[in-house]
């Protein structure tokens, strides 16, 4: 790949285009194990930060979708405080793009269509999982997944109330290219009422 840098000339004016230019760019790339993966970082209800790696679902210019049990350790610290941060890091375009903004619960009814398009085994898993909870043994959620089963039987799974989407609104986009000597192309965008100011970052 050419490694041009990334410069105000080729930059988008709007950073949901340079997402996408660079989203389409990773997810053509073949060596890619997981675009979708992007690191979400939350601070819980003490003021502990804590990251983890999700997946991204949807995105358009409202923002940033994933998924995730109601109850676990990242959706209370987004009760607490919704500010969050997303990263996404693409080693083999040797990119980043950091994401910052305020996380908001979807509608029932759009979880309630993606649910609906999850496979099988994934929407009884997500009846089965109290994520972030203490677990016993494997085993005992080895049962749970086959009481599940046997308790839904061959119709359809409908969502669990403790179960959704959220979506990241964002505020701040951090687009980082890769440069030799460690002299890294950095350009923020920031939210400035209904548009959007850019400025470069010392790497």
């Amino acid at each position: 790949m050419s490694r041009e840098g990334l410069t105000e000339d080729n930059l988008a004016r709007d950073p949901f285009e340079q997402f996408r230019r660079w989203w389409d760019e990773a997810q053509a790339k073949s060596q890619m194990l997981e675009p979708t993966g992007m690191i979400l970082s939350t601070v819980d209800p003490d003021g502990q930060p804590a990251s983890r790696v999700v997946l991204l679902k949807h995105w358009d210019n409202r923002g940033f979708v994933f998924y995730s049990n109601y109850r676990s350790r990242k959706a209370r610290g987004l009760e607490a405080e919704p500010r969050a941060s997303l990263l996404f890091w693409w080693d083999k375009l040797r990119r980043q793009i950091r994401i910052d903004g305020e996380a908001k619960k979807l509608a029932a009814r759009e979880s309630d269509a993606y649910f609906a398009t999850r496979p099988r085994g994934s929407q009884i898993g997500a009846w089965a999982s109290m994520q972030s909870q203490p677990l016993d043994s494997r085993e005992t959620l080895a049962r749970r997944v086959e009481e599940l089963d046997a308790e839904f039987g061959d119709g359809p799974i409908p969502r669990p109330p403790h179960w959704g989407g959220f979506r990241l609104v964002p505020n701040e986009f951090e687009f980082w290219d890769d440069g030799a000597h460690r002299l890294h192309d950095r350009l923020v965008f920031r939210r400035d009422g209904s548009g959007w100011t850019i400025e470069r970052l010392y790497p």
